[in-house]
């Protein structure tokens, strides 16, 4: 599958990346471009596009394209499901007190574009930082229910 989304990418845009890459298609391919080219990017390539104005999975509803893509997948993963709380509250604005991870995730997500030198090799870096923060969730369940 190909997927389109704006340059830049922070926290939900490389999040949703990382969800399609580890539950979705292992050999999904990402395209970044500007934000009113992503519309017609999703037509011209037949890509799916997320977090963008004119994507199928835009940003207009009030959750992020992580959450959708849960949903229209059907991931049952409870770690996702955490997971997509801490995204929704670092991206969403107004909700980064729901969850004390987010505002970490948003300072860090922040730097992306600061330290690498495109959006691929940001992707190529940050998806270190979602599978630690899986693992972690994860590690966090799993102690829970001992």
């Amino acid at each position: 599958m190909k997927w389109v989304t704006r340059r830049q990418i922070r926290v939900n845009r490389v999040a949703t990346p990382w969800l399609i890459q580890r539950f979705v298609d292992q050999e999904a391919e990402f395209l970044f471009v500007e934000p009113d080219q992503v519309a017609e990017v999703q037509q011209s390539h037949h890509a799916i596009g997320f977090d963008a104005p004119g994507a199928k999975y835009a940003h207009n509803r009030g959750i992020t394209s992580f959450e959708q893509i849960i949903q229209d997948y059907a991931l049952s993963d409870s770690v996702l499901a955490e997971l997509a709380q801490i995204i929704h509250a670092a991206d969403i604005p107004g909700a980064i007190d729901q969850r004390p991870e987010a505002s970490g995730l948003k300072a860090i997500s922040h730097g992306f574009p600061l330290v690498t030198k495109d959006d691929d090799e940001t992707l190529q870096k940050a998806f270190f930082i979602y599978d630690s923060l899986y693992a972690y969730l994860q590690a966090r369940q799993q102690s829970q229910l001992k």
